[in-house]
């Protein structure tokens, strides 16, 4: 038996996680999965992890543990310290794009997790870079995946400045961005329509619909929507915009890279990693709403372009597909 630990907050009006895709995965490969902790309190979801491994210790082989930067941290150090007394194999997988700053600000912790650990598995590598840099050498780059056949591939010949945002409406993630890109556009004359998709995680998303107002830009606010549902509301659009200023390997520009969405890009955390500049993306500085602007128009102005990078992003898509990233996951839970 394997024990997955993570957060399971779908089910509480976020977005899914990756325990909750990667271990439906998983189970359809003939793992036995258990899977914790589903708890909306942050403290019961702690307790909730720990009894669950102490409860299957006599039959679990490995423990996989979703490690973040911010308070889940805590879940993966407490996990990490209790498969060490238990004498239980652990495997964290990487996803905070801040995680350096815990390797340098949380020293004794993160050795805790990740040197007694089996191996680290890193999505990114811009990660695994990072983690390099500060000594650690038990790691394993396993990209995020996603299953191709559910992202229909749309050929955009000629675009407009139709946007899409998918993401957490969070802080980290920059929304308020996305509207002033909308007014600058407006205000040199072009028909824009911006929609943003996402679940609501801190009160970025109240400042959006204020900035919003504030510069009488319309928004189509949709929430949370399925994976289906954003999907087909892709098709309506023609540029995907990601306004992060902070990140790690997000699923969400993956996933426009396989709908044959060009995409612009602020340049932070592992995105360079995943999207070259030109090639299969356009890159511009974090927080630069001109340079995002500049960006947006050259893809209008240039079909070829446009042909261009959203050929090579379907084509760099198809090295996440599930079809191949599972037997990277194959090989490191069956040794």
């Amino acid at each position: 038996m394997i024990v997955y630990v993570g957060n399971i907050v779908s089910g509480h009006g976020k977005t899914a996680t990756t325990i909750e895709t990667l271990g439906k995965l998983l189970q359809n490969e003939d793992f036995e999965i258990r899977v914790t902790s589903n708890k909306q309190n942050k403290i019961l979801r702690m307790f909730d992890m720990l009894w669950t491994v102490f409860k299957h210790r006599k039959k679990t082989s490995k423990v996989l543990i979703d490690t973040y930067s911010t308070s889940n941290f805590y879940y993966a150090y407490l996990v990490s310290k209790l498969c060490i007394l238990l004498k239980i194999k652990y495997i964290p997988i990487l996803h905070g794009g801040n995680l350096e700053e815990r390797l340098k600000n949380s020293v004794s912790k993160s050795e805790t997790i990740f040197k007694n650990s089996e191996i680290n598995v890193c999505p990114s590598l811009f990660l695994k870079t990072k983690f390099e840099a500060h000594g650690y050498t038990n790691l394993v780059h396993i990209p995020n995946n996603i299953e191709l056949n559910d992202y229909p591939f749309k050929e955009r010949k000629q675009v407009k400045a139709r946007l899409l945002w998918v993401r957490s409406f969070a802080e980290i993630y920059n929304p308020t961005m996305a509207i002033k890109v909308v007014n600058v556009l407006k205000n040199k004359g072009l028909e824009v329509e911006l929609c943003m998709v996402g679940p609501e995680k801190d009160d970025s998303f109240t400042k959006t619909k204020t900035v919003a107002k504030e510069l009488n830009i319309e928004v189509t606010f949709t929430g949370k929507l399925s994976k289906h549902d954003w999907i087909s509301r892709a098709k309506a659009y023609d540029i995907f915009i990601n306004t992060t200023n902070f990140d790690n390997m997000p699923v969400s520009l993956i996933e426009a890279m396989a709908l044959g969405m060009p995409i612009v890009s602020t340049n932070v955390g592992g995105i360079p990693f995943l999207i070259e500049n030109l090639k299969d993306g356009l890159l511009v500085e974090s927080n630069n709403v001109n340079e995002m602007v500049k960006a947006i128009e050259k893809l209008i102005k240039s079909p070829e372009l446009v042909q261009k990078l959203t050929k090579q992003a379907k084509q760099k898509a198809t090295q996440f597909d599930w079809e191949i990233v599972k037997n990277q996951w194959k090989t490191l839970l069956d040794s």
